[in-house]
């Protein structure tokens, strides 16, 4: 009885649950059965939303989306993929180069010069003809006169360099920023223009005779070293007091600057400066410069931008420059040259001293090359101008190995000249980065690594294919050069512009480039296996090793010449285990433990330790 009793209201509770279940179904709208009853979205179907929905208000991003869905899919011209995607992704992609042209076409309405350019360079990128965009030159050119009216030299004058290089400035053109020159009295910058305006002789050039005597005397002229001294200062970082053995020491940093424009801009070396924009820095740091000795009176100063990859800074201060050097020349040293460096080395203001250009092509910095010289550079010289005998700027002195006299470096002239529109606008300088390592063989610049959730690993581009033209442009450099021209040609871009990649796998690629991290291979070992962060760092490209019965084992591939591996001894077919790879962020340096049975050797199984920079020089 009582078990029949148990069973009917079981029973009833069921029939309850039901019934309610069935009036919650019956309150659902029909549209809401439809949407709930629908198949899921397949992964194309969902990449495609996350281009419709990029296309206005991000075109470049849609763009480089597109790209992405066609590496993962087959493009649509192919016939591969998904067929009725097909004639979507051609209208969504010529729907964000319409948005691309409109928002080139709004800049130039609103005069927005460097936008302008910026877009034109993104559309190049995807073929678009100048005709239809406008023309790069022009546009920066607008801009450098903007400047000039603006009352901003230095930016004006740097915009009309850039747009020489790439399109020969007119003789009027040329000679307004001529005229400007010689009146804010930079020689250097006046003697540029006037070679402009002076190009070809009379007969073909016969306007050249217009230019006034006084111009083309004082154009002519040359400065002496007395005069640029007036232009190098002291820079002097007051970090408060540090404990040694128990003791207070005044912790101050020395350095030397010198003006760049004569509205109190000074150019110096990052480190120089660091505590004072360096986000990890916690303690006191106050910056000053100094004209004169040890009595003159410290100036207060503030950081206006910096470019911590290739170690430069740009401060001003309140003081008008009495002489300023000429950032335009772009002049490339030849191994041999004199050279003379002005500084303030162990705080011996206005020091010159002499040497020559010792080499070129030193790779030390993670942006381009660095010039060798063999003046006298000692702590305090950081930051100074580095000339030649016509008083051209040559470099920025940088650093020297105390310990080994003679051996002194200084970041080329050019890559100033390059850097600085960024450090003048935007503060901290923000290069493109497609997330690349390449490395430089007798076939060109190979891909040896692709960092994970990067422009390049979302396009999969493939490693171990060549870079053959990079924003539609061969490049050709002398061996060991390759790279730092590669970069040249990326680098003066904006992060978020398209980029044209063609590789010797017959692949041509258009990404949008992202923000350069401060040390990029420490940011990929975050992400990354260690076995595959074993290539960028050490030059030591593994392939799994098959039969192995545990992971960490691995066949050398290939070594990458020139590398830690190589130098290690290291060759194709060693086997090789894993036993750690150790991040060292704040030192700069990865730490590399594995046990190797060299097959030059025997097969003699070996541990072995290799450090590796995380800043490295080789990345795109």
């Amino acid at each position: 009885m009582y078990n029949n009793r148990k069973k009917f209201w079981r029973v009833l509770w069921v029939v309850g649950v039901v019934s309610i279940l069935g009036m919650l179904v019956s309150c659902v709208s029909p549209a809401t059965k439809e949407k709930r009853l629908a198949p899921p979205k397949v992964n194309a179907e969902l990449r495609l939303d996350d281009i419709k929905r990029y296309v206005a208000e991000d075109p470049s991003q849609a763009i480089h989306l597109i790209g992405s869905y066609e590496a993962i899919y087959g493009p649509a011209s192919s016939g591969a993929g998904a067929p009725e995607s097909w004639e979507t992704l051609n209208a969504l992609k010529t729907q964000a180069i319409d948005h691309l042209k409109a928002s080139q076409k709004a800049a130039i309405q609103e005069k927005r010069w460097d936008d302008a350019a910026s877009l034109s360079r993104s559309l190049s990128s995807l073929g678009i003809s100048v005709e239809n965009t406008g023309n790069e030159p022009d546009f920066i050119l607008a801009y450098a006169k903007q400047q000039l009216t603006d009352g901003n030299d230095l930016g004006a004058f740097l915009s009309a360099v850039r747009a020489h290089s790439l399109q020969p400035l007119r003789f009027d053109d040329a000679l307004i920023f001529l005229e400007r020159a010689v009146a804010v009295k930079q020689r250097r910058t006046a003697a540029f223009f006037l070679a402009i305006v002076d190009q070809g002789n009379q007969a073909s050039n016969p306007r050249a005779g217009e230019i006034s005597e006084d111009l083309r005397t004082y154009a002519q002229g040359q400065d002496t070293a007395t005069d640029m001294i007036k232009g190098v200062a002291t820079v002097l970082v007051d970090r408060g007091i540090r404990i040694e053995r128990g003791r207070g020491i005044p912790d101050w940093i020395l350095g030397s600057a010198f003006f760049v424009d004569a509205s109190g801009l000074l150019i110096t070396n990052y480190h120089v400066i660091s505590s004072e924009v360096d986000p990890t820095y916690e303690g006191y740091s106050r910056l000053y410069i100094r004209m004169g000795d040890a009595s003159s009176p410290r100036i207060p100063a503030k950081v206006i931008g910096f470019d911590k990859a290739m170690d430069l800074a740009l401060i001003k201060v309140d003081l008008k420059g009495d002489y300023v050097f000429s950032v335009v020349d772009r002049i490339i040293p030849q191994v041999g040259d004199t050279v003379y460096a002005i500084g303030s080395p162990i705080g011996l203001e206005k020091t010159v001293t002499s040497g020559i250009v010792s080499a070129l092509g030193r790779r030390l910095l993670q942006i381009g090359d660095v010039i060798q010289i063999d003046a006298a550079i000692n702590h305090g010289n950081s930051g100074g101008p580095v000339v030649d005998k016509e008083g051209r700027l040559v470099g920025i002195a940088f650093a020297g190995a105390e310990q080994y006299q003679g051996l002194n470096f200084a970041v080329p002239a050019e890559r100033l000249a390059a850097a600085l529109p960024a450090m003048m606008h935007d503060g901290k300088a923000e290069r493109p980065w497609l997330g690349l390592t390449v490395s430089e063989t007798a076939s060109g610049a190979e891909i040896i690594y692709v960092a994970p959730f990067t422009p390049g690993a979302e396009q999969q581009i493939k490693e171990g294919s060549f870079i053959k033209r990079l924003n539609d442009e061969t490049v050709d450099a002398p061996q060991g050069s390759l790279i730092p021209a590669l970069q040249d040609v990326l680098f003066p871009t904006r992060p978020g512009e398209l980029v044209s990649l063609e590789t010797s796998d017959g692949n041509r690629y258009v990404l949008r480039s992202v923000p350069r991290p401060d040390v990029p291979l420490a940011e990929a070992a975050k992400r990354d296996s260690r076995e595959r962060m074993t290539a960028p760092l050490f030059g030591l490209i593994l392939a799994p090793s098959v039969g192995r019965s545990f992971s960490s084992s691995y066949l050398v591939k290939k070594v990458v010449r020139g590398s830690i591996a190589d130098e290690a001894g290291l060759s194709e077919q060693d086997p090789v285990s894993i036993k750690g790879l150790r991040i060292h962020e704040d030192e700069g340096y990865a730490l590399l433990q594995i046990n190797v049975k060299k097959r030059r050797m025997g097969y003699l199984e070996t541990s072995m330790q290799l450090p590796a920079a995380l800043a490295s020089p080789d990345t795109l």
